[in-house]
């Protein structure tokens, strides 16, 4: 992996509970919504690139609302990839659909191609020009009909916000390596692949947004 990928391994065993204690369950509300909108349902087999989940708290609702999907899981933290494949060993709606890979999306094969890509709070992670290359290096691995399910957060609108996104970067800038010392223009840096959105919507006044673009 890149020396300059995050490693969100010195927090994985308290990130979930640090989530719900900052944000409640809005950060799930987000991604739930994006999955149930966003997921082909019955009748369809997608191929999913789920990277950067996490401890994957929302793989059995993947995996509920997409029957058919089979699921690459792609995880730049070893313990956080370990917390998902232990969530998932006991579902029997997993056994033969999700493969678990340690890695970055440097980590795909080069004839890897998926109907759906899901990132959740990860673009976030990165300034402006990482982001840009790290997306146009996903972009190899869609089509022209490939979904991407994106929950993240938006740009700051009220003190209290802009405070917030300043300590969250600073926290994980410290803990986690994240080098993003603000949000990047992640509406923007998708416009640029020549994606649109078909549908979004906002939470916490406006602080979390999901969206399903095509």
């Amino acid at each position: 992996m890149p020396s300059s990928t995050p490693d969100f391994d010195s927090v994985a065993a308290f990130y979930d509970p640090l989530a719900r204690l900052v944000f409640g369950p809005t950060l799930l509300r987000a991604q739930r919504a994006a999955l149930q909108t966003g997921l082909p349902t019955a009748g369809a087999a997608p191929r999913v690139l789920f990277i950067g989940g996490g401890t994957g708290r929302v793989l059995p609702e993947l995996l509920a609302v997409s029957p058919g999907a089979q699921v690459l899981y792609l995880e730049a933290s070893a313990r956080m990839l370990r917390q998902a494949e232990e969530l998932a060993r006991p579902l029997p709606a997993a056994a033969g659909r999700v493969q678990f890979r340690h890695g970055t999306e440097t980590a795909l094969l080069p004839a890897e191609q998926f109907d759906v890509i899901v990132a959740f709070f990860l673009f976030d992670l990165f300034p402006p020009a990482e982001l840009a290359d790290l997306l146009a290096r996903l972009q190899r691995h869609a089509h022209g009909g490939t979904r991407w399910l994106v929950a993240d957060f938006a740009p700051p609108r009220r003190g209290w916000q802009r405070g917030l996104q300043w300590l969250m970067y600073r926290f994980f800038g410290l803990t986690s390596g994240v080098r993003g010392r603000q949000l990047p223009d992640i509406v923007g840096a998708l416009g640029q692949l020549g994606l649109r959105p078909a549908w979004g919507q906002q939470w916490a006044d406006g602080l979390v947004q999901a969206g399903v673009w095509q």
